[in-house]
């Protein structure tokens, strides 16, 4: 509980000790007492004042402040109203009873408000106060935004990694729960990346600076976070235009409960102006204003205590109305660590010309294809000779094409092949269709001279995460590769994936998924992806999710909700997660709006005292927002 908590309650307690005291003294001894009528009310008005403005004096000046700013109907106004009018109806006892009330209410939500917003702003602890940068064989501690890309910060035993970076010394276990909500730490030695956010738990490490601060994985997050507020769900916004119209409507249905029933039934001013005052107290949106945005709130709390970020509530809302999902499949579904399985050579060139051509072919190439290939052909104790090479051309999704001395030389898939008029013959294409993986042809400008095969590594939680979005309810699953149908059927098949579409080329995934968009018609389509080429189908798609650890900063900025841990079964908890926020919002909205037209209806009659009227307003308040709190002990069953 922070300061201004603590001086509320403070307030709060001062004042139902006061009110007790005043109240048996009224009671017992003033009222009783022999002295004219208005005198009795003068000294009564004064007594229950204390305890009212006590607790009540900031309800005062807001509701004064918002009318001079023309902010007329919010709470503020209506409490002012309500206990005014009760005071000037004799009612002083309730007068202060329902201030105290309410401000009980408004302490309840802002404690509250504040468990869910730590919830997020823990996040903010990741922001780096300082980075250590050597000079003069001494460590001086800079501003990470002062630091520029190649120079070498150290870090120490217990520090944070402020910037994004390639460890060039030293080797450590790396504490990554504040990003990833992974508890155990992990390994990183020389060569590795590293994100800032992580804690260094051991050794010294020396990290060359890949990325300056702004750029770097912490200032995304950060500003992630902090603009998360600004994008409401329908949800939020219709409670927003609800309470716009709702206040001054039943402002204005108080007053001709106030004035019509006297003048039609010839029935007393006073009852009615009570009955009316009950009315205005009963009818306060704090509830709804109040306990649908916690709700949201401790959505995207709980999502970031598993390593979600959540760029909005209207995303959180969206997830939950999800039916079919997309994936991409490398470096989504599987882990993206291609391994060269097996080299073959059709023809007369041996096995170690076909590994060094492609080599050669791949090796200006950052694609995790081609970094396998060249590893592959290190791993015989040889390097590139790019001394050698002409040109390299790249065919988008298809491959590479090599010039060299002797001539020209195309590595890449079939279409490759096909586009060159490089024939394959059947028996080949049999052979090759026996293979798990992605297929790289190598073929001289006549004939095919072999290929290699590179498989891939499924992720060891992808079939779990596809199970789980079927059991929720997801009824179209589809997995989106470039790689050849044969492979792309078996990973399918092995994941329980309905449907997948195989051999597109980069610029198919926004085309197709714009076709999917279009045929579902029952609810929002998920795209999830990690790549550079995957950053426009996720802005497309009704809700883009990227991997975010592994994942590329334009993927990562695309995308309305960023997995850090590229775990795929953190797809189902984010929905598991929407759709627990979306049922407690439509509790609260049922369960607010039900208890408050019964109780209007009631004060109406003059059935509701003040009391109940309370009971209608804070209470219902205090009950929403405690059950809104329950999404930030949400655990995954």
């Amino acid at each position: 509980m922070n300061k201004k908590q603590k001086r509320t309650l403070k307030n709060i307690i001062i004042s139902i000790v006061l009110l007790i005291v005043i109240t048996i003294i009224y009671k017992l001894f003033l009222k009783d007492i022999d002295m004219p009528s208005y005198a009795k009310r003068i000294i009564a008005i004064a007594m229950y004042l204390i305890p009212y403005l006590i607790v009540g004096g900031k309800v005062l000046l807001k509701a004064g402040r918002n009318i001079l700013n023309g902010q007329v109907f919010d709470e503020n106004f209506l409490m002012t109203i309500a206990t005014i009018g009760a005071f000037v109806l004799g009612e002083y006892t309730e007068a202060a009873a329902v201030m105290i009330f309410y401000q009980v209410g408004e302490l309840f939500e802002n404690i509250a408000v504040n468990k869910s917003r730590t919830a997020i702003t823990s996040l903010l602890k990741l922001r780096p106060d300082y980075a250590n940068i050597e000079r003069n064989g001494e460590l001086t501690k800079v501003d990470p935004e002062d630091i520029n890309i190649d120079d070498v910060i150290v870090v120490l035993p217990g520090e944070k990694i402020p910037l994004d970076g390639v460890i060039v010394e030293g080797e450590s276990y790396v504490d990554t729960s504040a990003l990833t909500g992974e508890s155990v730490p992990r390994r990183v030695v020389t060569g590795e990346s590293v994100m800032s956010g992580c804690v260094n738990t051991q050794g010294v490490l020396r990290i060359r600076v890949s990325k300056t601060f702004g750029e770097s994985t912490v200032a995304k997050i950060l500003d992630m976070v902090e603009n998360a507020s600004t994008r409401k769900s329908r949800s939020e916004s219709f409670i927003t235009r609800f309470a716009k119209y709702y206040t001054p409507i039943v402002v204005i249905t108080a007053v001709v409960v106030a004035v019509l029933p006297p003048v039609i039934l010839s029935q007393s001013f006073s009852m009615w102006l009570g009955r009316a005052l009950i009315f205005l107290v009963i009818s306060c949106p704090c509830a709804l204003v109040i306990s649908v945005p916690l709700s949201f709130f401790g959505g995207i709390g709980a999502a970031s205590n598993h390593g979600i970020l959540v760029k909005g509530s209207n995303y959180l809302e969206a997830m939950a109305e999800a039916n079919t999902i997309v994936l991409d499949k490398t470096g989504t579904l599987t882990e993206g660590v291609f391994k060269v399985n097996e080299i073959v050579s059709v023809s007369d060139i041996d096995k170690s010309k076909i590994i060094e051509l492609a080599a050669l072919a791949e090796s200006y190439s950052n694609h995790p294809i081609a970094k396998s290939i060249v590893l592959a052909y290190e791993a015989e104790g040889k390097s590139p000779d790019k001394d050698a090479i002409l040109g390299v051309e790249e065919i988008s999704g298809k491959g590479m094409l090599l010039k060299l001395g002797e001539g020209n030389y195309y590595v890449g898939n079939q279409a490759l092949m096909e586009t060159y008029n490089i024939s394959l013959d059947k028996e080949l294409l049999e052979e090759v269709s026996k293979h798990l993986g992605t297929v790289c042809y190598v073929a001289d400008e006549k004939e095919c001279l072999g290929y290699i095969t590179i498989s891939d590594v499924i992720k060891k939680d992808s079939k779990q995460a596809i199970e789980r979005l079927h059991k929720q309810g997801v009824k179209n699953s589809v997995m989106l590769t470039g790689d050849r149908k044969e492979a792309a059927d078996k990973v399918a098949a092995e994941l329980g994936i309905k449907k997948v579409l195989s051999e597109l080329l980069p610029g198919d995934k926004l085309s197709v998924l714009e076709e999917i968009i279009k045929d579902n018609k029952e609810g929002n389509t998920v795209f999830v992806g990690d790549g550079i080429n995957d950053a426009p189908a996720l802005t497309r798609a009704d809700i883009g999710i990227a991997m975010g650890a592994l994942g590329q900063d334009a993927a990562i900025e695309a995308a309305d909700i960023v997995l850090m841990d590229d775990n795929p079964a953190k797809i189902a908890t984010v929905q598991t997660i929407g759709r627990k926020t979306i049922t407690i919002v439509r509790q609260n909205i049922g369960f607010a709006l039900g208890v408050k037209f019964l109780v209007m209806i009631l004060g109406v009659m003059g059935i509701a005292n003040m009391w109940l009227a309370v009971f209608a307003d804070v209470g219902v308040a205090v009950i929403a927002i405690l059950n809104a709190m329950r999404m930030l002990r949400f655990k995954e069953s």
